[in-house]
């Protein structure tokens, strides 16, 4: 059973970069599509961006443009990029590993203003 793990999260001010990962482990993960999602308090989950085995992304709107992420397959670790962090961009960030659904416990990302 693969176990991901993410890791990367705090607090930043508006404008700030962080850069999350999650590692997997118990099963490689290349060729899967990988995606990251959060949730703000009081919100549902949603899609941040996603990566396919080949290196294609895709981002939610909110994020485009500002996030980017990239996969290291050879540490079977997926990262999330994130710039011009905004106050609204606050939540807990999940990584997803799309073909086997599984979840990571998450990290905490606060942005103040």
């Amino acid at each position: 059973q693969v176990q991901l793990v993410e890791s990367g999260g705090g607090l930043v001010q508006s404008g700030g970069s962080l850069r999350l990962s999650c590692a997997a482990s118990g099963s490689v993960i290349s060729t899967y599509v990988m995606g990251w999602f959060r949730q703000a308090p009081g919100k549902e989950r949603e899609l941040v961006a996603y990566i396919a085995g080949d290196g294609i992304t895709n981002y939610g709107d909110s994020v485009k443009g500002r996030f980017i992420i990239s996969r290291d397959n050879a540490k079977n670790t997926v990262y999330l990029q994130m710039n011009s962090l905004k106050p609204e961009d606050t939540g807990v960030y999940y990584c997803y590993l799309y073909g086997m659904d599984s979840w990571g416990k998450g990290t905490l990302v606060t942005v103040s203003s």
